[in-house]
């Protein structure tokens, strides 16, 4: 079948899938404290999920990364796991956790064939989380982290999210302690899919002051030579050779131009950007009786409609209806 190539020319083979909205802590920059999830005869069964991730294969697709919510939460996500990783083309399947329910699965999940982890934790210190996640918890992400690398997963990126004002005396702890731990830091620069609304660009910690920060506490950085043109972050090596660290500058440096993923939300609609206004509804054509041909089809009017870029930096930029937890992390 025909790739999946939008009007700019770019080819798409990473695909992002929501398993669920539903989570088990409350980030101010995700999510409200109170919430109504979606009931459960909404979310997209293992075996539609499977099925879109098989047509999505025979277009190209060769990445997959799961996501929610919070996507331990959803029963035996082993058993998902195991079956996208027996798709024919299919060569690597991530995913993004909060971690607090790492540690029993771990293992399950690496056995399954879950090959990239990539665990969120915005500060070290239990008073802070409390304060950015509404809930407990650090303790078990920190748990879950160890339950990972005993498991034998050898590249574990540790997601932070800086936000001015409330991430500086985060940054160095992180830094040092996951350059300790042989953990690959990655910052993220706050992006306007909160809640509340209260997202302005002054509130975003950028990567250059980011860098600042890291490397006159911690130790000068050097850029990685030949970095992934597709990936979206942008990668430097401590220059002492002990360890590594990336800046996903979505607000300051956009890679729109190199973006080469796709979005299935936990209710099956197809979203051709993390920003996008539009999505269609892969999951009342499955279940009304659609032909793979129907849904691949699906896939390229999608991805041949999609944008430019997000264009946050303009007075263009639309906020989309869907928080964080509803999109896909």
């Amino acid at each position: 079948m025909t790739p999946l190539v939008d009007r700019f020319g770019r080819t798409h083979d990473n695909l992002r899938i929501s398993v669920t909205d539903r989570c088990n802590i409350r980030c101010v920059y995700c999510m409200p404290e109170s919430v109504e999830f979606l009931p459960k005869t909404e979310i997209l069964t293992f075996e539609e999920l499977v099925r879109l991730a098989q047509v999505a294969a025979s277009l190209g697709i060769r990445k997959i990364r799961l996501t929610g919510g919070e996507p331990l939460v959803r029963s035996s996500l082993w058993v998902l796991i195991e079956q996208l990783a027996a798709i024919e083309g299919i060569r690597d399947i991530g995913l993004t956790t909060n971690g607090i329910l790492l540690a029993d699965q771990a293992l399950k999940l690496k056995l399954a064939g879950l090959k990239q982890l990539n665990i969120s934790l915005d500060t070290l210190d239990p008073d802070r989380f409390l304060a950015l996640t509404r809930r407990t918890g650090v303790e078990s992400v920190l748990q879950g982290i160890a339950a990972a690398q005993d498991a034998g997963f050898e590249r574990i990126k540790i997601n932070a999210v800086a936000i001015k004002g409330f991430s500086e005396p985060d940054i160095v702890p992180l830094a040092q302690f996951c350059r300790d731990q042989g953990l690959e830091l990655r910052f993220i620069e706050y992006m306007p899919l909160d809640a509340k609304d209260v997202w302005e660009r002054s509130k975003v910690l950028l990567m250059d002051e980011l860098i600042a920060s890291i490397e006159s506490s911690v130790g000068p950085l050097v850029p990685v030579v030949g970095q992934d043109p597709n990936a979206p972050a942008l990668e430097f090596h401590y220059a002492d050779g002990s360890g590594k660290i990336g800046f996903i500058a979505s607000v300051s440096r956009p890679f729109c131009q190199s973006c080469n993923r796709v979005r299935i939300t936990a209710d099956g609609k197809l979203r051709n950007c993390l920003f996008a206004v539009d999505e269609t509804d892969l999951r009342s054509l499955i279940r009304s009786g659609a032909s793979n041909e129907t849904l691949a089809q699906a896939f390229r009017n999608s991805v041949a409609e999609k944008w430019e870029g997000h264009e946050i930096n303009t007075s263009r930029f639309i906020k989309p209806d869907r928080l964080m937890h509803s999109i896909g992390g």
